[in-house]
């Protein structure tokens, strides 16, 4: 049994590919706001939320559990609307080498965006599973995230 791997989820959106790399690249401190999992975070180390040197301590629900981790970005891409994060600390060290979270937001045919998440992990031990309740997580943020913006665009067009 492999101790690396890679695991996806893809989900539609109503919110456009633009907007929602927006919101990952210079507001991801929002989130916390409008994701029913997410109970908090707030900026470790750095002066900056979207600077690759800064650490933001997140604290959530995963797989039933309340739970924390820090999260740094590895890269940006901001051609391809994509981003690699760091996980690591307390709900990721026990288990996992390397936990590494990519965002891809992905414009579709007719005006239409995909959110993609992809985790690529190494656990520890072969009695360690997959990380899938981060992919749970993820859909869950997707899909509140996305109601924020509809939303929004609703109220400003009133």
């Amino acid at each position: 049994m492999s101790l690396t791997g890679k695991i996806s989820t893809e989900l539609p959106v109503y919110a456009t590919a633009d907007k929602w790399f927006h919101i990952f690249s210079k507001k991801l401190h929002h989130v916390q706001h409008v994701a029913g999992k997410v109970h908090g975070t707030k900026l470790h180390q750095g002066d900056d939320w979207h600077t690759n040197d800064s650490v933001k301590h997140w604290t959530y629900t995963l797989d039933g559990k309340t739970v924390t981790c820090l999260e740094s970005i590895e890269s940006v891409d901001e051609e391809n609307k994509r981003i690699k994060y760091n996980v690591f600390g307390e709900a990721v060290d026990d288990k996992y080498k390397t936990l590494k979270i990519i965002f891809e937001a992905i414009e579709k045919e007719g005006g239409k965006a995909a959110i993609k998440w992809t985790i690529e992990y190494e656990k520890l031990r072969e009695d360690v599973h997959p990380p899938y309740g981060y992919l749970e997580l993820y859909d869950h943020i997707i899909k509140d995230v996305d109601a924020h913006i509809v939303e929004a665009e609703k109220d400003a067009t009133k």
